[in-house]
């Protein structure tokens, strides 16, 4: 399992909401198994997401076709984005 973790400030979180709900990379069919948004309490327009694949060799396409629609939409709908892809080593529940 791959995950490839997302994180940038936006202008706005509505606007930004409403592009990610538009699925412009088409997640499920590039391999997306699931995703988690998360956002700072302390500041509503800076976005963090975990999109999980079954492998790198996904994420790693997903990352790249990313990249190619963050060329077109910077600085309108986001800003600086970061994508890092992490190997899970160790996960536990603790309850």
């Amino acid at each position: 399992m791959a995950t490839l973790r997302i994180e940038h400030p936006v202008p706005s979180f509505e606007a930004w909401k409403k592009a990610f709900d538009s699925d412009p990379v088409r997640r499920k069919e590039s391999g997306v198994r699931s995703y988690a948004i998360r956002r700072p309490i302390d500041d509503a327009n800076f976005v963090t997401l975990d999109l999980e694949f079954d492998g790198v060799a996904e994420a790693e396409r997903f990352r790249a076709a990313l990249y190619e629609l963050w060329r077109r939409v910077e600085g309108s709908v986001i800003r600086g984005p970061k994508a890092v892809i992490l190997e899970t080593l160790e996960s536990r529940s603790l309850v």
